[in-house]
């Protein structure tokens, strides 16, 4: 059951065009989060569904019904901002209850979803205390449970972690998750932070510019990217980008790059002309390394211990050195000359305007250890 329709929605400031056509259907039940970079108009998108902020062009329905027009209270709709925003001369009892008393919630159901809320949110000892009293995480579950105790229908986020110290994050996330099954509800949630996108969506929607770039599971999103934005946004460190020239256009794409010289790739470039710019990208676990006899190969620039594993950071050519997620003994040294091995199965090509190139149906991947050793042209790497 759609839950959530977006139908060409626009928004405008000034002369400056914030969401420009964006359409998206959330179904019930659904944990969608929102991710992007500054400014791509994640926060605005969810003002748009709050009612806090109003629609230039487009439709909003909740249910089937167009939204655009109703007041946030008339939405169905709990916000939880970035900020606490609690009342510091107010208990905890009152904080979650304020929006109920706005509403003129009769006393014994109020208290009751208040009781209800508190109990859920693990807050139900700590109703008498103030604000002042309470931790980091405390505080923003408080925050939280103001807007579920109006029992809304969707449940909105935007950036509810930004505030924490890292350890607080990882715990309020898990916090976040468990009350997600726990209620079944609708939430959208809006952050900067992948991490959080990755373990906590069912559906991520990646937005630049102000436009949906991509749609899809976690996983979908990181393995098949739809554009080299949004393969280089997910993933830490982000993939590796290398150029490259289209060669042979076909349903096979026999590709010309620095670092594997002539190669054929199974992706289909046969709307593209021979010569074409291309942009190979390869995940930091998809390379590995051996040593290298003499001077061939690369060089070693950099060594990132993490305690469970090494990234290894290569000569490239480019302004970014190219990284390898290794073994945590691999041993690898700045200055130590490497031959590369990628998992051709997980390489990603895109075109000059950053679209990826589609693969056939079936791809079988190619272990490091089964590619033959290729050196990169002279002077390249």
């Amino acid at each position: 059951m759609i839950k959530l329709k977006l139908d060409n929605v626009n928004k405008q400031l000034g002369g400056a065009r914030i969401l420009r056509d964006v359409s998206l259907e959330i179904s019930a039940g659904e944990f969608v989060v929102f991710v992007g970079p500054s400014g791509c108009g994640k926060s605005t998108l969810l003002r748009l569904i709050a009612g806090l902020d109003s629609i230039c062009d487009g439709d909003l329905l909740i249910d089937g019904r167009r939204v655009n027009d109703l007041e946030p209270r008339e939405r169905g709709v709990g916000m939880v901002f970035q900020s606490y925003a609690l009342y510091p001369h107010m208990s905890v009892y009152d904080n979650i209850s304020f929006g109920l008393k706005l509403a003129k919630t009769e006393k014994t159901s109020l208290r009751e979803r208040v009781l209800k809320t508190a109990q859920i949110l693990q807050l139900d000892k700590l109703l008498q205390r103030k604000p002042r009293e309470l931790s980091g995480g405390q505080r923003q579950r408080v925050a939280m449970g103001r807007a579920m105790a109006r029992e809304p229908d969707i449940l909105l986020f935007d950036e509810p972690l930004s505030n924490l110290d890292a350890s607080l994050r990882v715990q309020m996330r898990n916090e976040i998750a468990r009350l997600h099954g726990r209620l079944g509800s609708t939430m959208i949630y809006v952050t900067h932070d992948q991490v959080e996108a990755m373990t906590l969506a069912d559906k991520i929607v990646v937005l630049n510019g102000g436009r949906i770039e991509q749609v899809g599971s976690p996983r979908e999103l990181y393995e098949h990217p739809a554009s080299r934005f949004v393969a280089g946004f997910l993933g830490s460190p982000k993939m590796n980008f290398l150029p490259a020239r289209l060669h042979t256009p076909g349903e096979t794409s026999q590709i010309d790059s620095p670092l594997l010289g002539m190669t054929p790739l199974p992706f289909n470039s046969a709307h593209l002309a021979a010569n074409s710019p291309l942009t190979l990208g390869i995940r930091p676990e998809h390379v590995s390394l051996k040593a290298a006899q003499g001077s061939a190969g690369v060089v070693v620039v950099g060594v990132e211990y993490l305690g469970s594993e090494t990234y290894v950071h290569l000569e490239s050519g480019e302004d970014e050195p190219l990284i390898c997620r290794c073994e945590v003994n691999a041993g690898w040294r700045v200055g130590d000359r490497v031959e590369l091995q990628l998992a051709f199965g997980s390489v990603h090509l895109f075109d000059a305007d950053g679209t990826a190139l589609r693969r056939p149906p079936a791809v079988i991947e190619v272990l490091p250890e089964d590619v033959p050793q290729r050196s990169p042209k002279a002077g390249a790497l």
